[in-house]
């Protein structure tokens, strides 16, 4: 009977001891994964807005450590819309309260519109503008002239050294990113585009926005724009060749 007893203690002992071990590697498994899904929940969300004619992928190089990005989707422009119009539509694909927001060319525009229809935490504009005076004036004039009706949609998809001058790509790279975009661009809505930045009046910069533009910029000239850093060198296409300079600035200032 000691016998007995003396065993039957000792596997009791043993059997506490593997839950204890199973209860103690289970604790570190948890504790593993929580500090993860916590991260997660943590993540801030910032909306990006593409230039004309580009989708999310020239956006590729851009890193926003700790933020979940969320790329706007261009949708189909109205007859006779104003962007600011647009915006009012557009901007039920934000789904977070005082959300950060990045405009990249025609994308800041249209950014800056949805910003005065929603409260915005933070906005950082690419290539773009904050009001109607920092546009080109002689651009705005031409567009006004709707000669951009006449130029067929295969040469506007098309591209050539001008192109390439225009946009400021010089790499191989660039230059094949550039084609890319090009190619899959929306003709009809690059023509609202063109003739809604004609008669865009917004006079009013917008609060807790910052601008980033490139000195070698030609397709919004950087003369008028009333800049919060300037990238050497920067052509339109830097946030896809200079991603590494603008990621730091605007983690910078949205961490702040």
């Amino acid at each position: 009977m000691p016998i007995r007893q003396e065993a039957k203690k000792s596997m009791t002992q043993s059997v506490k001891v593997i839950f204890g071990v199973l209860f103690m590697f289970s604790s570190v498994v948890v504790g593993a994964q929580t500090p993860q899904d916590t991260a997660k929940k943590e993540q801030k969300t910032v909306y990006l807005f593409s230039g004309l004619g580009a989708d999310s992928s020239i956006f590729m190089n851009l890193e926003l450590p700790g933020y979940h990005k969320v790329y706007i989707t261009w949708i189909p422009a109205l007859p006779n819309e104003s962007i600011r119009q647009y915006a009012g539509r557009i901007k039920s694909q934000i789904t977070v309260e005082n959300p950060d927001i990045i405009g990249l060319s025609f994308g800041g525009i249209v950014a800056v519109e949805v910003s005065r229809q929603i409260k915005v935490d933070k906005m950082v504009l690419i290539s773009s503008v904050r009001t109607k005076s920092e546009l080109n004036r002689v651009q705005a004039f031409f567009m006004k002239l709707g000669l951009y009706r006449i130029i067929p949609g295969s040469l506007i998809r098309r591209t050539n050294f001008l192109t390439y001058r225009y946009f400021g790509a010089r790499s191989q790279k660039d230059k094949k990113t550039l084609t890319n975009l090009l190619e899959h661009t929306d003709v009809s809505f690059f023509r609202w585009a063109l003739k809604s930045i004609a008669y865009w009046d917004n006079k009013v910069a917008p609060e807790r926005t910052i601008q980033i533009h490139g000195t070698a910029d030609r397709v919004i000239t950087g003369r008028r724009v009333h800049t919060d850093y300037r990238i050497k060198g920067g052509g339109h296409l830097m946030v896809f060749n200079k991603a590494d300079t603008i990621s730091k600035i605007i983690t910078n200032y949205l961490g702040d």
